[in-house]
């Protein structure tokens, strides 16, 4: 697996709904989840949509949807990823959804109608879920039982990456999984992307580790 840096004019064409964007961010919390993780990435967000509705010259424009402080509300957001790319602090990558997968199975209307629908209900952000699910080590007990750790699925509130897998399992892109013990790294980690990633922002020596290497079947329900 290898990651390019790229310009986003040229990276923004070819990015579609389901592309799963990860952030490395220097603010305190990004730094918690990146220890908890051992990892350089902080936070994902997706892109839902990149056009423009009625447009007569074809013109597009991406957009992100992502669970986060932004624009003054705790919660589930969705905003032009231009802007975003923009006036974030940190590392940016796009990690492109295989397009062989994009084609036998990813449902983009059931995709956009969920996350869409996160956002009209002003679903807030989940901060103890996505502290809990950091900490895998606590999840697994014997006997099948689960620690304090663990986090039962519930979409009352969304984390970040619980809201992109969750997303990812409605659109079939995925099957069953916990969306709710899916951290960040899990996230960039599941075997779902193009062999190549892009960094589109920040320190070029970092970098997403064990990136596609794992199957989204090891967080089913």
């Amino acid at each position: 697996m290898s990651v390019e840096e790229i310009l986003y004019d040229e990276a923004r064409p070819k990015m579609k709904p389901g592309d799963v964007i990860a952030f490395g961010g220097k603010g305190h919390f990004s730094e918690i989840i990146k220890f908890a993780t051992f990892s350089d990435v902080s936070h994902v967000g997706v892109i839902l949509q990149t056009k423009v509705v009625d447009d007569n010259e074809d013109r597009f424009f991406n957009q992100i949807i992502e669970s986060t402080s932004l624009h003054g509300f705790n919660g589930v957001n969705i905003s032009r990823f231009s802007d975003r790319l923009a006036n974030y602090d940190g590392e940016l990558w796009w990690l492109p959804l295989r397009e062989k997968l994009r084609k036998e199975s990813f449902d983009q209307k059931a995709f956009y109608d969920f996350l869409f629908n996160q956002a009209k209900d002003r679903k807030s952000y989940d901060m103890p879920q996505a502290i809990k699910s950091a900490l895998d080590a606590l999840d697994n007990l014997p006997f099948d039982l689960h620690g304090p750790g663990y986090n039962s699925e519930d979409f009352s509130k969304f984390f970040c990456s619980e809201l992109v897998a969750a997303g990812l399992e409605k659109a079939k892109a995925i099957g069953s999984v916990n969306a709710s013990e899916v951290t960040p790294i899990d996230l960039c980690r599941w075997n779902i992307y193009q062999d190549k990633y892009y960094q589109l922002k920040g320190d070029a020596s970092k970098r997403i580790s064990r990136f596609n290497t794992l199957s989204p079947s090891e967080w089913n329900v």
